[in-house]
């Protein structure tokens, strides 16, 4: 909902820069806002997997878990920092996940805390991305 909302206030933001005469800066405005809203929206994230497939998978191949949910800023900042990275951890979304969201409630004990991570078994509720970086490689 919010990278819709963001979409259309600079729609009308933009109009009303473009009807004042400003074509430049109503189409620097409508950039701007079209920016921010891909940023919070799932589209900036690596496709997300079931929780399910994730386990499945990272039981195989050794990778990451990345429990995260739309327009969470600690789940925007992990996924920034990782880059490139990112790609190397599959991504499972609370909120279109169910049992998902029961994994992370059963890690920190009720709350759904995301960003949570399973690294290698073991469970790390927000944590800092630098040092989750370097674990990825």
């Amino acid at each position: 909902m919010a990278p819709g909302l963001l979409a259309a206030i600079g729609v009308v933001l933009a109009a009303w820069t473009a009807a004042r005469g400003g074509l430049v800066a109503a189409a620097a405005v409508l950039v701007v806002y079209a920016a921010l809203g891909f940023v919070i929206s799932p589209l900036a994230f690596p496709r997300p997997v079931g929780a399910e497939e994730a386990r499945r998978r990272s039981a195989a191949d050794g990778r990451a878990i990345v429990y995260w949910r739309p327009g969470c800023r600690y789940c925007m900042r992990l996924r920034f920092r990782f880059g490139r990275a990112a790609r190397r951890a599959y991504w499972v979304d609370i909120w279109r996940d169910p049992k998902g969201a029961a994994a992370v409630r059963g890690i920190t004990g009720g709350d759904e805390t995301v960003p949570t991570v399973v690294l290698a078994g073991e469970p790390h509720v927000n944590p800092d991305p630098k040092w989750l970086r370097d674990r990825l490689g």
